[in-house]
């Protein structure tokens, strides 16, 4: 009787086996999450996927999608689509909701988990592993992008090409949130690179005590205004530049960065860390609004550069 239970069930299970990527709207199953996507192209909808690992990607060429794991941190994508990502998207707009990414390279060292090209971002209770980067994209529009509650871990690189790679690297000429997510173990770049008008950067943790040859915690190399707000920084000993935690207008001055608040924010000195970076490092030319932080020893609270 109990082998005739056991192999009941494991008849009932064989379908969704068979059929991981579901859209929720009307039921239908697929063995690839890229026929889901055909099948509804053009319409708003969600694919609940199943807990498993995919060595496979998809490209999103239309519509509002919504992926989602029917529970989070058990759907783990590993393939790139396109040389680029395992999620590229090309729709009006996306969630990506509870999936993990790992252990993703391309060939020209920006292999990411989600590859952003047209449209607008959500990211929520998401993982990024092991990976040449984390969120990779440019929309050149005024999309919106939004990280939340995620981790991204052992990203980055600046060994393998002549440009780095970033765990989050993104450009629009929108707002970029990231919030309450954590970022640790950097194999190289910066951990947050963007490319903003206006960001909103709070209560993230920035561990690089485990990181290798890590630059900035935050590079906002364009300018950019907005608030960068209650979050916890530990800056490690095997950085490739150690200079500053946050940095501002490195590269050019597009945006203005004029009121930047920056404010109840924590950073430290990881054991081994015998440098004394700047905690903001402006080369805007503009006023900031820096606030109170609490900088622990070796930490100065601010370098204007030129």
């Amino acid at each position: 009787m109990r082998r005739l239970i056991a192999f009941a069930l494991m008849s009932l299970a064989a379908p969704a086996a068979a059929a991981p990527f579901t859209i929720v709207e009307t039921g239908e199953g697929f063995a690839h999450l890229q026929d889901a996507l055909m099948a509804k192209r053009g319409q708003d909808f969600t694919v609940l996927i199943a807990p498993g690992v995919y060595r496979e990607c998809a490209i999103q060429q239309a519509g509002r999608v919504t992926f989602k794991a029917a529970e989070p941190g058990t759907a783990i994508f590993e393939g790139a689509c396109e040389g680029k990502a395992a999620l590229v998207l090309r729709g009006a707009g996306s969630v990506v909701d509870g999936l993990v990414f790992r252990n993703i390279r391309v060939g020209d060292g920006n292999g990411a988990g989600i590859r952003i090209e047209i449209g607008d971002l959500t990211v929520r209770n998401a993982m990024f592993l092991d990976s040449q980067e984390g969120i990779l994209g440019a929309t050149g529009d005024a999309s919106r992008v939004t990280i939340e509650r995620s981790t991204f871990s052992g990203l980055g690189q600046c060994d393998e090409t002549p440009d780095c790679a970033h765990s989050v690297y993104l450009a629009n000429t929108g707002t970029i949130t990231i919030t309450h997510s954590r970022f640790e173990r950097g194999r190289g770049g910066h951990y947050v690179k963007l490319r903003a008008p206006r960001v909103a950067i709070d209560d993230n943790s920035f561990d690089d005590s485990q990181g290798r040859k890590t630059n900035y915690a935050i590079d906002l190399p364009e300018g950019g205004t907005g608030e960068i707000l209650r979050n916890t920084f530990v800056q490690g000993p095997n950085k490739e530049n150690w200079t500053g935690v946050i940095v501002v207008s490195a590269e050019q001055r597009k945006y203005p960065a004029t009121g930047l608040r920056v404010a109840d924010n924590i950073a430290t000195l990881a054991p081994g860390q015998k440098n004394s970076p700047a905690f903001v490092a402006n080369v805007s030319g503009d006023r900031l609004a820096l606030g109170a932080n609490r900088l622990g020893p070796g930490v100065r609270a601010y370098e204007e550069r030129h």
